[in-house]
């Protein structure tokens, strides 16, 4: 006999919520652009620390808002000086390993005050006991990002590298169960994050044409490019979602259940994430290219990236436990990279191949449930 599933209160995503959300849009829309304008490894590698100290910050926004809803003014003031930081740091992104690592490291300082003043000055007494703990090692992070703005540029990476450790590390030094996490906001607040993500692959798409000469072999790359798209929407979103958040439910123990989402929303999520951006880079260089061989980078980019967000997915399955379609994302994900290869003789054809992949690879998930019952048991995909 199972445990019954705990009730919880039916709480969904705030409008203001939504509205935060926004200034992510053009976050994710400057780190992709400053990927593609220096696509290599150095680069990269500045795109994943400042998208990983980006995120871990953003995500604690939606762990505040599941502990803390809108509905003061206060609350609502604080949430829009956070918002504030937010769009200081997108601002400063492409030039933050530059002359702007003040900014980035400004922002970042509103954003964790910001934070920590909402959740210290509005959450109930669990909640609270909770955000002395992890507050100042936040405010630690957040005082690491600022000096590594400050100083030499040579210098930062370290600096910043150090304050994604210590971010890393915060649900193992304090406890973090205090937090009386609400399944259904907490996993639709991320979900529409994810909407927000794969849609920046759409944009980037648009942004590929600037200067180039609308035709037939751009279009077609442009429809790819959509079609991929989709699967990653088709991956994250046809009853995962679902099965994700009753899953995160059924757990009873509440320092469990905050670990799990740590770990699945937060960890698991980070790999889905840079993969779309890098994906979304190598997008914007194959449409130029289109019949044209790709340079080793923007072929590494598109299958790189892909193969990143399929990995990521399976592991936030496996986290969960939901082991249905783990073994198919990974062998798609070891296939795509073999299409690196492919980019190097014609961009076309290696989009081609990632869609192909990533297709079959979830209608061949599906398959033996539409054949036991003649339905895709879907009904509420796409809703």
């Amino acid at each position: 006999m199972t445990d019954p599933t705990p009730v919880e209160p039916a709480v969904r995503v705030t409008t203001l919520e939504l509205f935060f959300d926004l200034v992510f849009v053009f976050t994710i829309t400057q780190l992709t652009d400053a990927l593609a304008e220096h696509l290599g490894w150095s680069t990269f590698g500045e795109t994943v620390l400042m998208l990983g100290i980006i995120w871990w910050m953003y995500s604690g926004y939606a762990w505040l808002t599941n502990a803390v809803a809108p509905t003061s003014t206060f609350r609502r003031s604080m949430l829009l000086v956070g918002m504030a930081g937010f769009l200081i740091i997108a601002l400063s992104i492409p030039e933050a390993f530059g002359d702007n690592g003040w900014a980035f490291g400004a922002g970042f300082m509103v954003v964790s005050v910001a934070h920590s003043v909402l959740f210290l000055r509005s959450a109930g007494l669990d909640a609270f006991r909770a955000a002395t703990g992890f507050a100042p090692l936040n405010l630690i992070a957040a005082g690491l990002v600022l000096a590594g703005g400050l100083l030499p540029e040579e210098h930062r990476a370290a600096w910043w590298g150090g304050a994604l450790v210590v971010q890393s590390i915060v649900p193992y030094l304090r406890r973090i169960g205090g937090l009386a996490l609400i399944a259904g906001h907490f996993v639709e607040r991320h979900g529409l994050v994810m909407i927000i993500v794969i849609g920046e692959s759409i944009v980037s798409i648009g942004l590929g044409f600037v200067g180039v000469e609308l035709d037939g072999s751009s279009l077609l790359v442009a429809l790819l490019g959509l079609g991929v798209a989709y699967y990653f929407y088709w991956a994250y979103f046809a009853g995962d979602d679902e099965r994700s958040a009753e899953a995160l439910r059924r757990i009873a123990d509440p320092v469990h259940k905050a670990r799990v989402a740590v770990w699945g929303w937060g960890y698991a999520h980070f790999p889905m994430i840079i993969g779309i951006v890098l994906f979304s880079a190598g997008i914007k260089k194959a449409i130029p290219a289109a019949f044209d061989p790709l340079k080793w980078n923007a072929a590494v980019a598109l299958a790189v990236g892909a193969a990143a967000f399929m990995i990521g997915h399976a592991v936030f399955l496996t986290l969960l436990r939901l082991w249905r379609g783990v073994a198919h994302r990974l062998i798609a994900a070891a296939l795509v990279v073999l299409t690196i290869f492919i980019g190097h003789i014609d961009a076309t054809a290696q989009l081609v191949a990632i869609l192909a992949i990533m297709a079959g690879a979830l209608i061949l998930e599906d398959l033996p449930q539409v054949i036991r019952s003649r339905s895709t048991n879907l009904h509420t995909f796409g809703r």
